[in-house]
């Protein structure tokens, strides 16, 4: 599950991406406005949260141009800006939500799986399939009477295989949706991480197509 976060002070930035990296999100930093549209436009993005005081381009400029071009990714602004009229002018160019600095993590995390479950037509924080449940806030998975807990990456793989589990996803796609811009990848790292949550949940869990890609292999 891939996250744009558009912030310009570094320390909450840092802090950010490297919370919502272990618990299994791929998290893009950027700290210019002017960058947010072409950030959306080339990547695959599930949410964007962003900052009003950005330079280049301001947060709420932003959000309009977005809107303004039919763009209907997630928003959530997170924001220093707390007064009545910023919040107001704020949901109603478009936000999906609105939290103000200081914050708590737990908070923001919550409100990203709400926003996340809300996207996907979903009214609880569980992902199944059928004999498979992934559950949202502990990055714990259980197939038939077993629990087991997976890694960051392997809960952001499977989220995404679990989300749409007709779709075929190619090595690059899942690449795309678990690494950042800036994270090394090596060459059979997909390869890798289903090859471990093959070895706790069976090998037939996720299926592959040869030449085409990777699925969740029960039926729905």
């Amino acid at each position: 599950m891939k996250i744009l976060l558009a912030e310009d002070d570094a320390m909450i930035g840092e802090a950010l991406q490297k919370a919502l990296k272990k618990s299994g999100y791929s998290v893009d930093w950027i700290q210019d406005g002017s960058d947010v549209e072409l950030a959306v436009e080339t990547t695959e993005y599930a949410l964007v949260i962003l900052d009003l005081g950005l330079p280049g381009k301001d947060g709420v400029e932003v959000l309009k141009s977005l809107r303004a071009r039919e763009n209907d990714i997630s928003v959530l602004i997170l924001t220093a800006r707390d007064s009545i009229a910023d919040r107001v002018s704020g949901l109603d160019v478009g936000a999906d939500d609105y939290m103000v600095k200081p914050f708590a993590l737990e908070e923001l995390e919550a409100r990203i799986r709400l926003l996340l479950r809300r996207k996907a037509g979903q009214k609880i924080n569980e992902l199944k399939v059928g004999d498979l449940a992934l559950n949202l806030n502990t990055n714990e998975i259980t197939y038939g009477d077993k629990h087991y807990t997976l890694s960051a990456k392997e809960f952001g793989l499977m989220h995404l295989l679990m989300e749409q589990p007709k779709n075929i996803y190619s090595r690059a796609r899942l690449e795309e949706s678990l690494y950042g811009w800036n994270e090394e990848v090596e060459s059979n790292a997909v390869e890798v991480h289903i090859h471990q949550i093959r070895k706790k949940l069976g090998k037939n869990i996720i299926r592959n197509t040869r030449n085409v890609g990777y699925q969740i292999g029960i039926e729905t």
